[in-house]
């Protein structure tokens, strides 16, 4: 396999934008597809390219990081795999499956590591605030950046530089006599998402709405048991009898997004209401003392 330094350093500046694309600038440019594209562009194999992204982003379509999760990142593993397929002449689904998945499994750690470099420049800031030194402020906040940059732009120029042996020996560690450290990281990762989750609903008003919470939790535990129980009657059905092709699926998260969208709606129907209720009614001298008042815990 041959890949020349310039396509090596143009592949491993675009994955250290691609994560803060992701994260910061929204310009879709960041996407599996456009991943792929990218990296057949500089090989000189868009077509290759394509294939492998538009795989990878189907892995992961409906895949968010919601709450602060740390997810496979199809991106990098889609810009290695490109590489490799092109350079080599590997199978496109060959190229998805040996390196693309592996390298994008691999960097949920290297995300995770990440996450937790960037709290250093997340207290910077706290002090600075502190001190209200703006300067300061912005110039840790534009370091913030670095370790996120880093964190795919050093493994992607080391799988590119060593070749494929690189990626497997890693892999191989983590699961082997590095397992402890790879465990350390999982375990890491697993508590992002409930803390990502308790800083929501420190922000969000629960205690004006926790209705709505309570509600909506009942609704969505009530709604996973029922299509549980009939997935299971469903699948004792069709093993007894081969007659029985009927197939139960469970409630979809976009059932769930909706049921909260009407709770939603109904409570902004209810606040707005208010409001005009207030001028509708005769005005007193206690009402104009107490006109422009906040009444919202939403600050």
């Amino acid at each position: 396999m041959h890949i020349a330094w310039w396509q090596i350093a143009l592949i491993t500046l675009y994955a250290g934008y691609q994560i803060l694309d992701e994260l910061q600038i929204y310009s879709s440019l960041s996407s599996p597809v456009f991943a792929g594209f990218f990296v057949g562009l500089v090989m000189g194999d868009i077509k290759s390219g394509l294939l492998i992204g538009a795989g990878m982003q189907l892995m992961v379509l409906g895949v968010g990081t919601f709450g602060g999760a740390s997810r496979i990142d199809a991106n990098t593993g889609t810009v290695v795999a490109a590489a490799f397929s092109i350079g080599a002449n590997m199978n496109a689904q060959a190229a998805i499956a040996a390196v693309a998945v592996p390298v994008a499994s691999l960097m949920i750690y290297l995300d995770i590591l990440a996450r937790f470099t960037n709290t250093f420049f997340a207290h910077r800031i706290d002090a600075q605030v502190e001190k209200m030194n703006y300067k300061s402020i912005e110039r840790y906040f534009l370091a913030g950046a670095l370790p996120w940059a880093l964190s795919r732009m050093i493994p992607v120029c080391l799988g590119l530089t060593l070749g494929g042996g690189f990626i497997n020996m890693i892999v191989k560690e983590l699961n082997g006599p590095w397992k402890w450290l790879g465990d350390g990281l999982t375990t890491a990762g697993a508590v992002l998402p409930a803390v990502g989750f308790a800083i929501l609903l420190r922000y969000l008003p629960v205690k004006k709405h926790y209705p709505y919470l309570i509600l909506g939790f009942v609704i969505t535990m009530l709604f996973s048991t029922l299509f549980t129980s009939v997935q299971t009657i469903g699948a004792g059905l069709s093993a007894a009898s081969k007659a029985f092709t009927t197939s139960f699926n469970g409630i979809s998260m976009l059932a769930i997004a909706m049921i909260g969208f009407a709770l939603a709606a109904m409570a902004y129907q209810r606040t707005i209401a208010t409001p005009k209720a207030k001028a509708a009614a005769p005005s007193s001298s206690s009402d104009s003392e107490e006109e422009g008042e906040i009444e919202d815990d939403e600050l």
